[in-house]
């Protein structure tokens, strides 16, 4: 049988044998990259029909093809996926300040959406509180830094109650909550506070409800002075004031981060509390 050969198209080396080699010798190129060399008088071997579903590039082209329909797939699930994601994440900080003013969102029926009804948006100007006419918001960072203050109005016990945002920082991320006032504004009636990534067991828990209790009733003040927030988390077992709250046993950090955002949160507020 007479030997073939076959050509590098890339750099032009010569392979003698029944078929291309598996890649160039010289210059590594791939099998595909051969030519069969057909001497003259001889015919031509026939040339594949369709696809040659070997070669580099069908691979590649499959490859591109497959990454644009699972971008376009996930991309179509999010914009699906978004408003009730949306949704969800409005409930729950509408739950969240719900806690604030202790209700149990958990109670058997109970619906956060139609409960919160009863809960005003207000924005607090700087002389008064007005209605806030935007979007339900799901964070205040960016708000609070804005100077956008917002105060949520609502009745409890038959009594006025305000519910002021605050954010902060713990030992591995943010922290975030909601401090109820009474009508009086200078005593805490409820708190929600949680956390973005503090250790289980231990900073993890100020979302506990044994925490947040402990602020119920504190004044926000020491005696007559009202131009500094007085209330404050100490040591775990140390708190003997008034104001101060016993912090998490082995989280130091994480309740220094609480005491912090307490102070600077509502610190902010002043000018409403004093009003």
């Amino acid at each position: 049988m007479a030997t073939k050969k076959f050509k590098c198209e890339l750099c032009g080396y010569i392979h003698e044998g029944d078929k291309a080699p598996a890649s160039c010798p010289k210059c590594a190129a791939p099998a595909d990259a051969f030519t069969e060399i057909v001497e003259a008088g001889a015919e031509a071997p026939a040339k594949k029909k369709g696809l040659d579903t070997s070669s580099n590039t069908y691979t590649i082209v499959c490859a591109s093809v497959m990454v644009i329909i699972v971008a376009f797939l996930l991309a179509f699930i999010s914009s699906v996926l978004k408003p009730t994601q949306d949704a969800n994440v409005e409930n729950d900080t509408k739950g969240q300040i719900l806690t604030s003013l202790n209700i149990d969102i958990k109670a058997s029926g109970f619906n956060v959406a139609d409960e919160f009804k009863n809960v005003q948006d207000m924005l607090w100007n700087g002389t008064e509180l007005v209605p806030y006419e935007g979007k339900f918001l799901s964070s205040y960072g960016s708000a609070i830094k804005a100077g956008e203050l917002h105060v949520f109005v609502a009745q409890a016990e038959g009594e006025t109650k305000y519910v002021l945002p605050v954010t902060g920082r713990g030992l591995w991320g943010g922290l975030w909550g909601y401090i109820a006032l009474n009508a009086d504004k200078k005593t805490v009636y409820g708190t929600y506070f949680y956390h973005e990534s503090e250790t289980a067991g231990l900073g993890a828990r100020i979302g506990e409800r044994w925490f947040q209790e402990q602020f119920n009733g504190k004044p926000v003040f020491a005696g007559e002075n009202t131009e500094a927030v007085a209330l404050k988390v100490v040591k775990a077992g140390a708190s003997k004031a008034e104001n101060e709250i016993d912090g998490v046993t082995g989280a130091t950090l994480t309740s220094d981060g609480v005491s912090a955002m307490v102070q600077d949160g509502l610190s902010v507020y002043l000018s409403f509390i004093n009003n």
